[in-house]
């Protein structure tokens, strides 16, 4: 491991929350590093439209607004770079951040991991993913085009990637376990579609088990009323929730709810004093990227007061 590197503020991840956050550290002179072990801008990058965030009125892809976010960052002086951590701990009066490969010393640290796609647990989901089982839409439709599809889920995730899956897809199978709760304007459109034969919704419907054979899924084994159904199909789609990426606090003193979600203070602070969250990991997030946003401007007014709090005392 090579020599501890410096630094005013550690932010572990660089999605929206993370971002927004150095957009208000570095205007201020707080020098900071993000750490990001996948893609910049988080899910938001992946989200083929997102049409509910202020200042949009024709939306924005997912992927335009995690670049905007990234570049506004980076023109104040946010050092972005790839690495996954591994421990983050309170030493000597600061926050000590571990990756494989380097060792990080702040003054403070944000924790803005966001969430990753739930899985639905089921035989032939771990088998065939990646080979016909997929969680992005915008990553993967457009290897089905003009094939079957099942998507599986009725929130408002799995509506709107099934709606975006329409442009791909011959036909698709909605498969809800008990009913659909998107709003309002999405189920509007699930209807139009529904009306124009490109998806069938199947209420009260589970997902037992995805079957293949030669590493492509050829059916989805489901049980309706009590009976097994099966709906033929070239691949499956699950958006079915999220669960936090906070594997690498298990053995830190961050405090976690019962579903693994950070705990916070009023002032976003985890139980490590100088350990701060925003964002989709935060317990109580409302998961918006608008939200997120927000979150991460107030954990960076935050961190700037425990910062100039530190140096006083």
């Amino acid at each position: 491991m090579s020599e501890k590197i410096n630094t005013d503020v550690i932010m572990i991840g660089a999605g929206p929350s993370a971002l927004s956050a150095a957009v208000y550290t570095t205007r201020e002179d707080i020098k900071t590093i993000l750490l990001e072990k996948g893609v910049i801008g988080g899910l938001a990058a992946i989200t083929d439209q997102v049409d509910n965030y202020p200042g949009f009125p024709e939306g924005v892809t997912g992927l335009d607004l995690a670049e905007k976010l990234e570049k506004q960052a980076e023109r104040f002086g946010a050092d972005i770079r790839y690495g996954e951590v591994s421990a983050i701990n309170a030493v000597d009066g600061g926050i000590e951040v571990k990756t494989a490969d380097e060792l990080y010393y702040a003054k403070a640290a944000l924790i803005a991991t966001g969430s990753d796609y739930k899985k639905i647990g089921v035989p032939g989901e771990e088998e065939f993913y990646g080979r016909g089982v997929h969680y992005c839409a915008t990553c993967d439709g457009a290897f089905y085009r003009d094939k079957k599809l099942v998507v599986v889920g009725g929130g408002n995730s799995a509506i709107q990637e099934a709606l975006f899956l329409t442009r791909f897809a011959s036909h698709i199978d909605l498969l809800v376990r008990s009913t659909v709760k998107a709003s309002e304007v999405l189920q509007k459109d699930l209807q139009k579609a529904v009306d124009e034969g490109k998806v069938s919704v199947h209420i009260g419907t589970t997902t037992d088990e995805i079957v293949g054979k030669e590493n492509k899924v050829t059916s989805v084994i489901g049980t309706k009323d009590g009976e097994k159904v099966t709906f033929a199909t070239d691949g499956v789609f699950v958006f079915v929730g999220l669960l936090p990426n906070t594997g690498f606090l298990e053995n830190t003193a961050v405090e976690l709810d019962e579903t693994g979600f950070i705990k916070t203070d009023k002032n976003l602070m985890t139980a490590i004093p100088g350990v701060f969250a925003s964002g989709d990991v935060r317990s109580g997030a409302t998961m918006q990227i608008a939200s997120a946003v927000g979150e991460g401007a107030t954990a960076a007014l935050k961190i700037r007061e425990y910062i100039e709090e530190q140096a006083r005392s």
